[in-house]
């Protein structure tokens, strides 16, 4: 039967009992029950003895149920707890849907017989593909007196899914726990998979940076997903005023059934939904970027706009698509130019004369016009005692807690920058200042750096956010977390409204952790510097397709910017390859490559170009079947396959010192009865015709001799 099928039967049955009926809006009310139901999903919502609560979940079809009467939500409001068994006032219940064909209701709930005065709306929204709830929560304070938020999840649900049968995919998804879970910030999806029973429930957790935690198993099976509670490291708070309301980030649960392995339904429902639904920026993107240079390895801050020009024509004869100019490029109203690693002339951002004597309009015109974009590095967050917006404007930076201005970044004793606060006027400086480097430059790619909550080099929780207890934005020090991050996620917003041609490159380092990515991240900029690998070959090229790997199919391929593999190396090849799994950003010096070399990374450029154009295959990327963990000694391999079209994309299989010399390839998402063409890149020669459904069963050979190779290759519709 198929899903519009069942759909219309749903709505008949519906009708004809006399239901409150909204089907084509996913959900149907009769009294105080709701019940919300897409023909995939269903989720039943009571609301009885002034308490609401959902007291079944289930898929489609499915006798068992997914949870039992459960809180709904929890958090502490001046200390106190709260959840769905609390009182309330059901006020009211409302339509709702997004821009993406989301479509369900809002619940708007008045506590009573509290102490305190607010108003609680429970959002949820379905969607006409997918097994999926997406929820929201809005605190509204309507009392006289101040609200302090904490420990708020989103979801609190009682499970059936029983803690000594069950497994927790946790870490983008990639690794398995036992037992009581409480996730962090690398936990922008969990999966819990009931082993006996053969299903599951994928957690989606769109909080932002360090804030999030998703939990199983706290008391008996419960799933809590929202933000982080007191005593974690870095614990959410929000003060809410008389009158004044504030929104959740978003969760969602993706329920499985019939499947042995929860990381299927990560790289297929999870995968599709993310890319459909979530608008994540790096999909909206008409025209995406598939080959970009940066400076940083190995010339540092030690720039010149003569080495930038003969770089610049270099990595032009290579293919290159954007040049970015990182640190180094820049000075303060009355600095010295820098002769020291990094750490220097941050803050006036303005263009050092002593480096690039007729400015850094000729040097961008010149970039310009070898067919390339533009791009500077910038610490969006950064300045040093030297600068003019510091001396002038002490007040925007944070405090320790000392109560002096402090470095988020680095221990404050280290380094002469301070660390800027979000929630003051360098909000507008520094957004004036990136829209003055567009508007005069043609400034086209901002990677964003440095940490502007906490960091990823710092053991110490106090060294981060800011201290103090006077700013009319956040309250105290735990509160300027989400501040900060809510007015940086604002600011990227803002830049591409009034610079939509912007790329948006907001590095880990600003994200707050090591490596970290997540889907608040993703919706705001389109990609993330997510390292920094130096390491020689054959490493270099494991770490680029083990970070990938790691962090994918949870976070889309494409807005992983993964550095700092250098072109000029021997054997870059093997590491161009690697890099062709996420967004290949290439660095080294590519004066020192001969003719013949750059014409064979021009040859993997025009390829990649064409495939872009072809398959759009930047927007897709899945687990390679039979292909695991990228490590020594071993195979791996990734497929990035139009999965909307399926008429083809990309394939990539890597040879990391295994024993085996052959391997078989079997790919996902091609028609049966159509027939495709298997072809080498980047010479684009035919080793195979084949109907999609041999593919996508017995597959094709691939033959690595070298212990450290790569194979890349194209599957196209014939």
């Amino acid at each position: 039967m198929t899903k519009n099928l069942k759909l219309k039967m749903l709505t008949l049955a519906l009708i004809f009992s006399g239901l409150n009926l909204f089907a084509s809006d996913f959900y149907t009310q009769k009294g105080d029950t709701i019940i919300l139901y897409n023909g995939l999903i269903n989720r039943k919502i009571v609301f009885e003895n002034n308490q609401i609560k959902s007291v079944s979940l289930k898929m489609d079809g499915d006798s068992l149920d997914f949870i039992n009467k459960s809180k709904e939500f929890s958090f502490l409001l001046n200390d106190s707890s709260y959840s769905g068994q609390s009182n309330w006032k059901l006020n009211k219940t409302s339509k709702i849907e997004d821009k993406t064909g989301g479509k369900g209701l809002q619940l708007e709930l008045e506590a009573i017989g509290s102490v305190h005065k607010f108003m609680v709306e429970l959002n949820y929204l379905l969607y006409p593909e997918f097994p999926v709830v997406r929820k929201w929560a809005t605190i509204k304070n309507i009392g006289d007196e101040d609200l302090k938020l904490e420990a708020l999840n989103v979801e609190d649900l009682q499970t059936t899914v029983w803690q000594n049968r069950s497994q927790v995919y946790h870490n983008y998804a990639r690794f398995r726990h036992l037992g009581r879970f409480v996730g962090k910030w690398d936990d922008p999806l969990v999966v819990v998979h009931d082993i006996n029973n053969r299903r599951g429930i994928a957690v989606g957790n769109e909080a932002v940076g360090v804030l999030k935690r998703t939990a199983y198993h706290t008391r008996m099976n419960d799933i809590q997903a929202g933000l982080t509670h007191p005593g974690q490291e870095f614990p959410f708070r929000k003060w809410l005023k008389p009158g004044q309301k504030w929104e959740s980030p978003k969760t969602f649960l993706a329920l499985y059934t019939n499947s042995m392995d929860g990381n299927e339904i990560v790289n297929e429902d999870v995968n599709h939904f993310v890319k459909k639904h979530l608008q994540l920026r790096i999909y909206e993107l008409e025209e995406k970027p598939v080959f970009v240079y940066n400076t940083w390895n190995p010339f540092r801050t030690f720039l010149s706009d003569t080495l930038v020009a003969q770089v610049a024509e270099a990595a032009a004869e290579c293919g290159m698509e954007e040049l970015i100019i990182d640190d180094g490029w820049q000075i303060n109203v009355k600095g010295v130019t820098s002769e020291k690693d990094w750490g220097g002339n941050y803050g006036d951002w303005l263009v050092d004369t002593f480096k690039f004597k007729g400015g850094l309009k000729p040097a961008f015109d010149n970039i310009k016009r070898l067919d390339m974009k533009p791009g500077l590095w910038v610490s969006i967050g950064s300045a040093t005692k030297d600068s003019k917006v510091f001396k002038e404007h002490p007040e925007w930076f944070v405090k320790n807690k000392d109560g002096q201005p402090g470095n988020i970044h680095l221990e404050s004793h280290y380094g002469n920058f301070f660390s800027a606060s979000f929630g003051t006027d360098w909000y507008n400086y520094i957004k004036e200042t990136l829209l003055r480097l567009v508007n005069e430059y043609g400034l086209r790619y901002a990677k964003l750096d440095l940490a502007v909550v906490t960091s990823p080099y710092v053991n110490d929780d106090d060294i981060s956010g800011c201290h103090s207890t006077e700013n009319e934005l956040y309250r105290d020090h735990h509160e300027s977390f989400i501040v900060f991050y809510e007015r940086l996620l604002k600011l990227f917003d803002e830049l591409h409204k009034e610079a939509p041609d912007l790329f948006i490159d907001c590095t880990y380092e600003t994200a707050g952790k090591m490596h970290l990515q997540d889907y608040a991240f993703a919706k705001h900029a389109e990609g993330n510097w997510l390292s920094n690998f130096e390491s020689k070959f054959p490493m270099g090229g494991l770490s680029v397709r083990h970070l990938a790997w790691w962090r994918t199919p949870v976070m889309p391929a494409s807005s992983l910017v993964i550095g700092n593999l250098p072109m000029d190396e021997p054997e870059f090849e093997f590491g161009l390859k690697s890099l062709i799994g996420t967004l290949p950003i290439v660095l080294g010096d590519p004066r020192e490559m001969n003719k013949e070399k750059r014409a064979i990374i021009r040859s993997w450029a025009d390829w990649m170009k064409e495939m872009q154009a072809k398959h759009d295959y930047m927007s897709f990327r899945k687990d390679l079947q039979g292909y695991g963990e990228p490590k020594e000694g071993a195979w791996d391999g990734w497929q990035r396959m139009n999965w909307e079209t399926k008429n083809g994309g990309i394939v990539g299989v890597f040879k990391q010192g295994g024993n085996e010399n052959k391997r078989t390839v079997v790919v996902k998402d091609l028609i049966p009865d159509s027939k495709y063409l298997v072809k080498e890149a980047p010479s684009g020669e035919i080793i195979l015709k084949a109907s999609g459904s041999q593919l996508m069963e017995t597959g094709f050979s691939v033959e690595i001799i070298e212990d450290y190779d790569g194979r890349i290759f194209e599957i196209t519709k014939e």
